[in-house]
């Protein structure tokens, strides 16, 4: 589970945001009434969902974005050659282009807490370190510093959970990240790091390869189905099977972290659905049902393997091409759950309900005269009382977070017939 996240100087984000996942300890009826939106950790309330609002250009899909490379970097930087240049860009002015941008998670793994950190350039890694709890009392694992010399010795830290630490430095150059090349090097506290950013956090619908979608398609079949039913579709069956011939070796790109459904399946998997009307005739899946139900098939997949494993899930628009009733479908999913947990974006305003999320699980993302991105939490505005109108509010630009748009006949017409 995801307690805090911490970004610094990666794209508009200029100064340092915090996403706090750690409930604010409301005491209000509506927040006693969304018990279902949290759960409860060594005494605290995490939040299940955080929905972060924001006009457009106001950098909401940068906080995905960071988030998402700097996630990838951790499994895929002990490939990186001596040639690499990482794939982000630090805020381009008052001269933050030449200064480090840094990341910072607080999270759950296996009941321990562990803080994580690492700062670069898109040239190369500046710090890192690592700490966890193991007994409630806070303990080093390593620290990394590239400025403190040239030796390894020097660079390095190194608490007494790790075997033979220095061998996996001596082995990190400083395009890589430690945690990846102690993981690759086979040290058990780095792989388990390691596996909670590749297998629990899921950075996008589609988290996962072609062999294990067969497999999550199995053993999930029947309330994938199901979920598909009260989803108002008529699909009443799924089958899907193997391919023979092998399928595309498609690897997701670690700028964008998407991939189609057609690069996905085609060529590995058959699909096959049934319907309500007459359920012994076939329809092929990707040829013959609709863009919207293709999408919710594989929507409903990742939501379901997620949540009944206590996974993250990281969604940019979450409500692109999607009903608002089956967003708030969505957002039961992660209720009814028990650990699981959603960060995601949106501009659509009907969440924007204190009877449906809490003033902790509201974020806004705010473009300032800088340029820069900001990011605040409804649960900072003390003076906002559970009974005004919060959508309205938004809508007016109490928050700020909105457009600020002169339609006005008049100024439209000037732009015609300029």
């Amino acid at each position: 589970m995801i307690l805090e996240i911490r970004i610094s100087n990666f794209f508009s984000i200029k100064d340092e945001i915090c996403i706090d996942f750690r409930g604010a300890g409301i005491k209000s009826a509506n927040a006693r009434a969304l018990c279902d939106n949290v759960f409860r950790f060594q005494k605290t309330d995490i939040l299940k969902t955080v929905i972060m609002y924001g006009a457009n250009a106001s950098g909401k899909s940068n906080i995905i974005k960071a988030i998402r490379f700097c996630n990838a970097m951790v499994f895929e930087s002990h490939k990186h050659n001596e040639n690499t240049i990482f794939n982000f860009k630090p805020f381009k002015f008052d001269g933050f282009g030449n200064k480090p941008s840094k990341y910072f998670i607080r999270f759950i793994s296996n009941g321990i807490e562990y803080e994580y950190s690492f700062s670069l350039t898109p040239t190369q890694i500046v710090e890192e370190s690592l700490y966890f709890y193991p007994k409630g009392r806070i303990k080093e694992i390593f620290t990394r510093d590239e400025s403190k010399g040239k030796e390894k010795s020097e660079i390095y830290t190194f608490g007494d959970v790790m075997k033979r630490p220095l061998d996996v430095a001596d082995n990190t150059s400083n395009k890589s990240l430690y945690i990846s090349r102690a993981s690759q090097m086979d040290r058990e506290i780095p792989k388990e790091i390691f596996n909670y950013f590749h297998k629990t956090f899921i950075l996008q619908y589609l988290g996962f390869g072609k062999s294990a979608l067969e497999n999550l398609s199995h053993e999930n079949k029947l309330q994938l189905v199901e979920a598909l039913k009260i989803a108002d579709s008529d699909i009443v069956d799924v089958k899907i099977k193997s391919l023979k011939q092998p399928g595309k070796n498609v690897n997701a790109n670690l700028d964008t972290l998407t991939l189609t459904i057609e690069e996905v399946v085609q060529e590995s998997l058959h699909i096959t659905t049934y319907h309500r009307k007459d359920p012994g005739k076939a329809f092929d899946f990707l040829s013959e049902e609709s863009q919207g139900t293709i999408k919710l098939f594989f929507i409903m997949l990742t939501i379901l393997d997620v949540v009944r494993n206590n996974k993250i899930l990281l969604i940019d628009e979450i409500e692109e091409s999607l009903h608002p009733k089956i967003i708030e479908y969505i957002f039961n999913f992660f209720k009814a759950g028990e650990n699981a947990q959603l960060l995601c974006t949106t501009h659509n305003t009907k969440f924007l309900d204190l009877k449906k999320m809490r003033k902790d699980q509201i974020y806004f993302v705010n473009k300032k005269e800088d340029a820069s991105t900001e990011v605040y939490s409804l649960y900072d505005y003390s003076d906002f009382r559970d009974t005004m109108d919060l959508e309205k509010a938004y809508l007016q630009g109490r928050f700020d977070a909105v457009p600020i748009v002169n339609d006005s006949l008049e100024n439209i017409k000037h732009i015609l017939h300029e």
